[in-house]
Parts: C-alpha cells; sequence; structure tokens
C-alpha cells in the first residue's frame, strides 16, 4: 500500500490579528481579557479596534531582553522616573491601550497614581518609549505608533529596526531622524546620560 502523501507547508509571515468589537470594550474589560489570555500581546487602537499579536520569535526576544538590561541599568543609576517591560499597558489619552517595548515614565507622574491604577494599565502615555521591529511588524504600522505615543504625551520614542540597522528617533515638534547604522543611541537631551550600544541588537 502506497504512502500517503504528505502536504510541504509554506512558512507564511505571522501576521497580527484584528477584531472589531460591535460595542467598543471598556478598559476594565479589556483588562479582564488581558489577563485571561497571558500568553499573548494585546492592544487596543483608539478606534476600539483589537489587536491581538503572537509571542515573540527568540532573535526578538533575544534583543529584547539585552534592551531592558542595558536601560533597566540607566534607570536604576539615575533615579527620576520608573521602567516598564513589553507586558506592561498603558491607556493613552486618546483612548487607545498599548504595550511598547520599553517605557519610562517620570516618578512623580508615577507616584501620583492610585494603587488601583498602578495594578492595572495605568492611565498615561509614558514619557519614553521603545518599540522593537519585530519580523511580523509592518513598518508603517510602526511608526503610526510611534507618532501616537509623541501625540499622547511623550517626549521622546525610539522605533529599533535591528535587521535594517536603522534607529528612528520621534520627539514632539520635530522631524522624524533616521539614523542608519549608529554605534550608539543617546537620550540626550531628555534623558540625561542614556546612551545605549547597537552591537546588542545588530
Amino acid at each position: 500500500m502506497a504512502a500517503a502523501a504528505v502536504p510541504i507547508l509554506t512558512p507564511v509571515r505571522h501576521l497580527p490579528v484584528r477584531l472589531q468589537p460591535a460595542v467598543r470594550m471598556s478598559d476594565e474589560a479589556l483588562y479582564e481579557f488581558c489577563r485571561m489570555n497571558r500568553d499573548l500581546r494585546i492592544e487596543r487602537t483608539k478606534d476600539g479596534e483589537i489587536v491581538i499579536m503572537s509571542p515573540t520569535g527568540a532573535e526578538t526576544g533575544r534583543r529584547n531582553f539585552e534592551l531592558i538590561v542595558a536601560f533597566g541599568a540607566w534607570v536604576r543609576a539615575d533615579g527620576t522616573g520608573v521602567g516598564f517591560d513589553s507586558s506592561t499597558g498603558f491607556i493613552l489619552p486618546n483612548g487607545a491601550e498599548r504595550s511598547p517595548d520599553v517605557a519610562w515614565v517620570k516618578r512623580e507622574r508615577w507616584n501620583a497614581l492610585t494603587d488601583e491604577q498602578r495594578r492595572k494599565f495605568a492611565p498615561l502615555c509614558p514619557d519614553f518609549v521603545v518599540e522593537l521591529r519585530s519580523p511580523s511588524d509592518g513598518l508603517d504600522d510602526l511608526m503610526a505608533k510611534m507618532g501616537e505615543y509623541v501625540e499622547n504625551g511623550a517626549t521622546l520614542a525610539w522605533l529599533i529596526d535591528a535587521d535594517e540597522k536603522r534607529v528612528y528617533v520621534y520627539r514632539p515638534s520635530l522631524a522624524v531622524e533616521c539614523l542608519e547604522a549608529p554605534a550608539q543611541i543617546s537620550g540626550e537631551p531628555v534623558l540625561p546620560g542614556l546612551s545605549v550600544e547597537t552591537s546588542i541588537f545588530w
């Protein structure tokens, strides 16, 4: 008896799943939805669309880890703010819920939140955010997200495209700056003393 043919699967690019609920999900309902689906990265756009993303691949995870280690050292030494990883959700002033790969909030803003607000998605836009592009991330979508951070109060935002060796720097009222294969990324003057070696990504 001849063996059954085994189909050859062609690898596909894993894209986020986008859902538009009939009724906008409240902040509380979104928090509970995310809590029940901890293995997924879930965000909400300002229009109420739910975006569900799979866990990152190993290389992206390695880069994220290196970024957290480098940034965390500065946060502890500086002491003027609080750092957050990619599992943290923030409710922006425009109603979107976002989870940047790295975020930083000035300590006085963090201290002004209630205990309940700290336990859930913090109702603020971080002062500084970093997004690290993964193979499944569309560049246009990420750029729009970076602009959204700045429009909602971020004073500095980095979009790191490691595969292309580019870093896009976003600041309020300034044109986006594209750095080609920089040796370092500086947080000056917004974050004095912050400098990240890009060799950890390339």
